[in-house]
């Protein structure tokens, strides 16, 4: 996704939530320091794959068959650890360091690529965490500008960021497994942020031109995030 494309979209996301967005810069600046260019073409092939997005939500564990039936597997944090202790191989995981950056850390010295994500919150566990990956699997990602070899694929959390970046690589098919939008167990702020990958979503899936399964029975109360933008 052009950056043009997705800056009024992260602009709605800045203003709802109060965040700055030069706090992001400097957070997406520190990550580029402190690790090195990424090459996309030492991933598997996505192109016109099937690709099972998965989720951290307390379902997943009884959704790994549907994950093992997919070409391509991209897991948001934890989510990854499940799989791949459910004996399923993780392409690619993608986290902003919240939760278990340390069982990532070690799938990345494993062989997994891990898409690790700055944002303005989070520069603390940049510099504690990014030194334990391996650097040939790190994939530096931001939500601001992308710069130097930082990317930015679209999304927002970590589970629609996978999702955006499933779509990046010329995904076929978005499968979504361990999605959960209503989870009475979290915040109000967790809950915000689960509205909002729901949207993305529902804006990802307009794009494709695809309608994934995750959003049936919401559609109807979802708006674009930026109407008219596609």
């Amino acid at each position: 996704m052009e950056f043009h494309v997705w800056e009024p979209v992260y602009e709605r996301i800045l203003a709802d939530f109060g965040f700055g967005r030069a706090a992001d810069e400097r957070a997406r600046d520190r990550l580029a320091a402190l690790t090195e260019p990424f090459d996309l073409d030492a991933l598997p092939a996505f192109e016109g794959r099937t690709v099972a997005v998965a989720g951290a939500a307390p379902t997943l564990a009884g959704e790994a068959e549907t994950a093992a039936a997919a070409d391509r597997v991209i897991a948001a944090s934890s989510a990854a650890a499940t799989l791949r202790d459910a004996g399923i191989e993780v392409d690619v995981a993608v986290t902003d360091l919240d939760g278990v950056p340390e069982h990532l850390a070690a799938a990345s010295r494993e062989g997994v690529p891990v898409a690790v994500h700055a944002h303005g919150d989070n520069v603390d566990a940049l510099e504690e965490w990014v030194p334990a990956f391996a650097d040939e699997r790190l994939l530096p990602t931001t939500q601001a500008a992308p710069t130097a070899h930082v990317r930015n694929f679209g999304g927002f959390t970590d589970g629609d960021r996978a999702a955006f970046l499933a779509d990046a690589l010329g995904a076929g098919e978005l499968r979504f497994v361990g999605w959960q939008f209503d989870d009475p167990d979290v915040g109000e702020l967790k809950a915000r942020k689960l509205h909002w990958a729901e949207r993305l979503l529902y804006w990802l899936e307009t794009r494709r031109g695809e309608r994934f399964v995750v959003l049936d029975g919401r559609r109807e109360e979802l708006r674009l995030p930026v109407e008219g933008r596609r």
